[in-house]
Parts: C-alpha cells; sequence; structure tokens
C-alpha cells in the first residue's frame, strides 16, 4: 500500500416531484402527494494505491440491471474507477419512485412504469456523485464492526414466522478523516423498511431515514449511506404497533443508537488493504403452471382472503392471506405473459445474476443482486473464511423475483407466487459468493 488510504464521500438528495408514482406494492398505484422525508443518493469511495472503489447507496426500492450497467459505465468513464469495482445498492423503501425497467409484471397488474425523466434526471446525479466523492478524497482510516438490535427490541425479525431465523447484525462501517472527524457511516441492516404501507402516499425513506438523521444528529456532518442485508424474509410484519411514521422513527432510532455504541468504540485503521471481485451466475428458473391451474390457484386465493377478513382475524393473517392472493395473482400474470409471448424481459434482463465481493483489510462485504431470503444470507456468513463478513442485497441489479428457499417454494406464498426463481437460485449464488471470497484471501 502506497501512503496508507484515501476516501472520499458525497450525497445527493433524489426525492421524485408531486405526483410520481411510488414503488413497492403495484397492485395499489400510489402518486405520491408530496415529501415527508427526502430520499438521497450517497457515496463512498475508498482507494489505497493499488484498488479504487466506489459503494453507492440508493433511498430507493430497486434499481435494475440496465440502469446500473449504464451508470457504472459512465462512472468508469468519468473517474477511472473499474465499473465492475462500483457497487449500487438500494435501501428498498417502498415510498420511494419506481426505478427499473425490468418488471413488465409491474405494469401489467397496477400499471406502475418508471418516470423516465426522474430515472435520466437519477442516472446524472448518481454519476456525478461518485465524481464529487472522487474528486475529495482525503486521508483516512476505517473501522468495521457489527452490534444487535431485533426482536428484543421490537424492531423486526421474519415475516413468514415470527418465531422464524432472522438477523438482527447491525454492521457498521465508520470512516475518519486524519482530523479525527467522522466523514461517512454505512450501516447494514436486515429488514424490509415497510413501516409504511399501500396507504401510504407520501415519498420516505421509512426507517432507514432515521438511522440517519439520529446518526448525523451525533456525528454532524457525516455521510450517511443504508445498505439492506438479505431481508427478502425479514420485516416489521408481527412486530410494529402500527403503519406508521412514528414506528419508523422509533425502529430506526433504536437500530441508529446501536450503530452509534459501535461506532464509539471502533478501533480504525489508516492501512485497510482493497479487493474486489466479480462473478456472473446463470440462475435456475421455475416452470410456469398451466393457464387453468393458475387461475383456479387464484380464484382458492381469494377465496380463502375473503374468508379470513370476513372473520375479523388479526391484521397480520389477513395481510398473509391477501399476499398470497397476490402471489397467486403474480404468477397468473407471469403465465398469461408466457402464453402471449411475451415477458422476457422480465425473465432475463437482470440476468445473468453478478454476484460481488468489497474486501476492506480483513472484511468482506458480499453484494448479491434481488431479494435474497435471509438463510441465504446467513450461509454465506458461515460459510466465508473470513469472520467479519456480511451481506448485501439488491446491488448491482434486481432479480426475476425472490431468491427464496426450496422449503418456502414448497410452502407457497407470495414470494414463491411473485418469483421466476427456484430455490436453487439461492443456493447458486451462496456457491458463487463463497468461491469469491476464497479467492480473496
Amino acid at each position: 500500500m502506497k501512503g496508507g488510504l484515501l476516501a472520499g464521500a458525497a450525497a445527493v438528495e433524489i426525492s421524485p416531484a408531486k405526483g410520481i408514482g411510488l414503488a413497492g406494492y403495484p397492485h395499489h398505484p400510489r402518486p405520491n402527494r408530496g415529501v415527508h422525508d427526502p430520499l438521497y443518493a450517497s457515496c463512498l469511495v475508498l482507494q489505497d494505491g493499488e484498488t479504487r472503489l466506489a459503494i453507492v447507496a440508493l433511498d430507493l426500492l430497486l434499481y435494475s440491471k440496465s440502469y446500473a450497467g449504464k451508470a457504472r459505465r459512465e462512472i468508469e468513464a468519468r473517474t477511472g474507477i473499474p465499473g465492475r469495482n462500483v457497487m449500487i445498492c438500494c435501501s428498498h423503501t417502498h415510498s420511494g419512485p419506481w426505478t427499473s425497467d425490468s418488471r413488465e409484471l409491474a405494469a401489467m397488474i397496477g400499471g406502475l412504469r418508471p418516470d423516465r425523466a426522474y430515472v435520466e434526471s437519477l442516472q446524472s446525479r448518481i454519476v456525478e456523485l461518485v465524481v464529487e466523492a472522487d474528486r475529495g478524497t482525503f486521508p483516512a482510516a476505517v473501522g468495521i464492526e457489527k452490534g444487535y438490535c431485533g426482536r428484543e427490541q421490537g424492531v423486526g425479525g421474519n415475516r413468514r414466522d415470527p418465531r422464524g431465523l432472522a438477523d438482527p447484525e447491525v454492521w457498521t462501517v465508520g470512516v475518519k478523516d486524519r482530523c479525527g472527524n467522522w466523514r461517512a457511516v454505512l450501516v447494514k441492516y436486515c429488514l424490509h423498511p415497510t413501516f409504511l404501507h399501500s396507504d401510504n402516499l407520501l415519498v420516505s425513506a421509512d426507517y432507514p431515514g432515521y438511522i440517519r438523521g439520529r446518526l448525523q444528529s451525533s456525528k454532524p456532518g457525516v455521510i450517511f449511506l443504508f445498505a439492506q442485508g438479505t431481508s427478502g424474509n425479514q420485516s416489521p410484519r408481527y412486530f410494529r404497533s402500527g403503519k406508521t411514521f412514528a414506528e419508523a422513527e422509533r425502529v430506526g432510532t433504536e437500530i441508529a443508537k446501536e450503530a452509534d455504541r459501535v461506532l464509539d468504540g471502533m478501533t480504525l485503521y489508516r492501512d485497510a488493504a482493497l479487493t474486489v471481485q466479480s462473478t456472473d451466475v446463470d440462475l435456475e428458473l421455475r416452470e410456469l403452471p398451466p393457464r387453468g391451474e393458475a387461475e383456479a390457484s387464484l380464484a382458492k386465493a381469494r377465496r380463502e382472503w375473503e374468508g379470513i377478513k370476513a372473520s375479523g382475524a388479526p391484521e397480520p393473517e389477513v395481510w398473509n392471506a391477501e399476499l398470497r392472493f397476490l402471489g397467486a395473482e403474480d404468477t397468473l400474470a407471469f403465465v398469461v405473459q408466457r402464453d402471449q409471448g411475451a415477458g422476457s424481459g422480465s425473465r432475463f434482463s437482470e440476468l445473468p445474476a453478478e454476484v460481488q465481493v468489497i474486501g476492506i483489510g480483513d472484511t468482506r462485504i458480499v453484494g448479491l443482486p434481488g431479494e435474497i431470503f435471509v438463510e441465504f444470507g446467513l450461509t454465506v456468513q458461515y460459510r466465508s473464511p473470513f469472520v467479519k463478513t456480511f451481506v448485501v442485497e439488491l446491488a448491482n441489479a434486481g432479480l426475476p423475483g425472490y431468491a427464496a428457499t426450496t422449503r418456502a417454494y414448497a410452502e407457497g406464498g407470495y414470494e414463491s407466487g411473485a418469483s421466476l426463481l427456484t430455490g436453487r437460485s439461492g443456493e447458486q449464488l451462496v456457491d458463487a459468493a463463497v468461491d469469491l471470497l476464497q479467492q480473496t484471501i
């Protein structure tokens, strides 16, 4: 390493204009009525004299592979940072605009399409953001540690089973300049930002926005990045007291308090070596049922949902039934696309799946595309040769549906109904990630 570690950080607001539709619930079209709290794109650039990399975190549901690919190419042209050394990840807020060109399903069911003017403006802002961070590099020290915040704090857990597998780790990356000022903080947490639901019509970063607010209050001037963990089956469904901004603030504050504690006890290093590796994986796709079978499954799911609603069952039970219905509706939409000879974009524009590994000193950050069940993220950590390993989903692309476990596909439900993948696809991502981790020893 020559001259030690250099870092740069920057952020820019990316809130959409009033009227642009909110993503996350394609069955419930939601033109936004204004901004409750702003959305941001934030960037951390690192270089060690040999390797240069950038992490870009977006307060968005997802950012499709074609958009991310274009941004990475432009970033490389403007800064010289190799495109494959750039990670563009999303918080997965369900109260931000739609920024994917690959889901005909969303358009077919809810009439939801990306606002082209917004997408083009966002593309430009992302590139300029990285250019700004790269131009403003400074001698830095970095530390990476983890804390814990989960069910015990009423924060969140498994959305299919409240007693099921969860990931409460609060991974925290802190960057200081040589004067001892906090300049950048990245927090990775594993929880769907769905405290604000389909009835919300205001733009919001959901709970990650409150993490930002708390940390920027305790560490003035810091640039905050949020990275979503493997939260395909992690949500506040059984742990929130309501679908409100107050609950989003409560949870964001709890996570921020733990990240703040981690930062205050963190050891930082000026000579952390950097590395980046990536590979592409052809994922296994499932066979869709005949149209008649899909229609019968949808009718059955609708009857069950309406029966549970009429029974006065608790809200989580009603919502689970509605999700099973929506998953069946998604499967039928996929079948209709197939029978019409359409849907190739939904199937293939996010594929092959890129798996990325970023090394910072003795830590490895694994980037996976799309929404991934927590079992796969934890398996990567368990199999990693590095004690400090964490996994970020929605990195550099989406996927044609959830990467769920084989058990989840057998049990059925929303995630399997809304996916063109199989349980084998998650295992393929794990194997690719572990192979890359081995290569960075």
